[in-house]
């Protein structure tokens, strides 16, 4: 056995009893997965007590009263400073109004919203449902560019903390640092998606050698695209699985190509979590572990183990929680609910 990472896994698993909240009292970035019952909300905390926030669930008050707990309660947060919306489908920009009533939101980065339908289906409803959105409070609005990156505060003495948008609008960041990609034959084009889920926003955040990947509901020819015939990424540890883990998504050469340690699905009780991708997953020799939001309810062998489950029945409500080390070398995932914590370490 390996004594050293039993030490710091001891340790780490100490602190976890004794407080939840990190940020700049111990130095490390922090990552929650709020429960937005297969919407999107994941919200990230530097070491500097910055926050990010990457999409805000959906309308009816819930999912923003959820963010708002986890936001202050357990992170001790008073305000979003940026705030991304990686696509204009309502489980993803739905709870930003209410959320905006509740705390201050800073900086709102997106596609732009647009002024009918973003699906092209024509909805008359349209106007209507992004109107809260178009009207609400904030500090100032910023078109996304694939390349550049949102101004995080850097880390005094500590490692270089960057969040980089890495595509957005089927359009990717360049560059003259891009790999040939060795497997570029697509195991299974699928037809053009016309939904705005082919648009989403891709986020790269990086701590030291950490690096975590959070593509929105990004679909599978647009995954393709990014990744060939040049990978620009690199691998990163920590893979949240595009569109909440539904096989429309995570195309087999994306997965490759990050080549994740951890996977975190943040699906629903019968959303996301498939099973096709699921065993996409298993068979990467990198991954070592998979992690979800919520009890897959409708095809039970997709699962992970019960202890890394945050919720088991659909009503949910629980939140998942990664925490980097002070040097970004290792990190620790938590699940508050089953009581599991777990120390991976990061790639060198």
């Amino acid at each position: 056995m390996d004594l050293r990472k039993t030490s710091l896994l001891a340790l780490l698993v100490l602190g976890s009893i004794t407080t939840v909240r990190a940020g700049s009292k111990d130095r490390t970035l922090d990552i929650y997965w709020v429960d937005s019952q297969g919407g999107g909300s994941t919200l990230i905390v530097t070491p500097n007590d910055e926050s990010l926030l990457i999409d805000a669930g959906n309308p009816g008050g819930r999912d923003a009263g959820r963010i708002h707990d986890v936001a202050t309660r357990v992170a001790g947060l008073k305000r979003i400073d940026h705030f991304v919306v990686t696509h204009f489908h309502i489980d993803h920009f739905g709870g930003a109004p209410e959320l905006a009533a509740l705390m201050p939101l800073g900086a709102v980065y997106d596609n732009g919203l647009p002024v009918t339908d973003p699906d092209g289906q024509n909805d008359p409803t349209w106007p209507q449902k992004s109107r809260a959105y178009r009207e609400m409070k904030c500090d100032r609005r910023v078109v996304v560019a694939p390349g550049t990156r949102i101004p995080l505060l850097s880390v005094n003495g500590g490692p270089a903390l960057t969040a980089t948008f890495l595509a957005a609008r089927e359009k990717f960041a360049g560059g003259s640092g891009g790999v040939a990609t060795r497997e570029c034959q697509d195991p299974a084009p699928r037809a053009i998606d016309t939904s705005d889920n082919r648009n989403s926003i891709a986020t790269v955040i990086q701590f030291g050698a950490f690096r975590f990947y959070d593509g929105g509901d990004m679909t599978w020819n647009t995954e393709a695209a990014m990744t060939c015939p040049t990978w620009q990424v690199g691998s990163v540890d920590v893979y949240q699985a595009n569109h909440h883990g539904l096989d429309v998504s995570n195309n087999p050469l994306l997965l490759r190509a990050l080549a994740p340690t951890v996977t975190v699905f943040n699906n629903g009780p019968r959303k996301g979590g498939a099973l096709p991708v699921v065993q996409a997953l298993r068979e990467l020799p990198s991954l070592k572990a998979i992690y979800q939001v919520h009890r897959n309810q409708a095809t039970p062998e997709a699962n992970a183990p019960s202890t890394h489950l945050a919720n088991d029945t659909e009503t949910g409500g629980n939140w998942m929680a990664l925490s980097v080390s002070a040097d970004g070398g290792s990190y620790t995932v938590r699940v508050p609910s089953t009581g599991h914590t777990a120390t991976y370490f990061t790639r060198r």
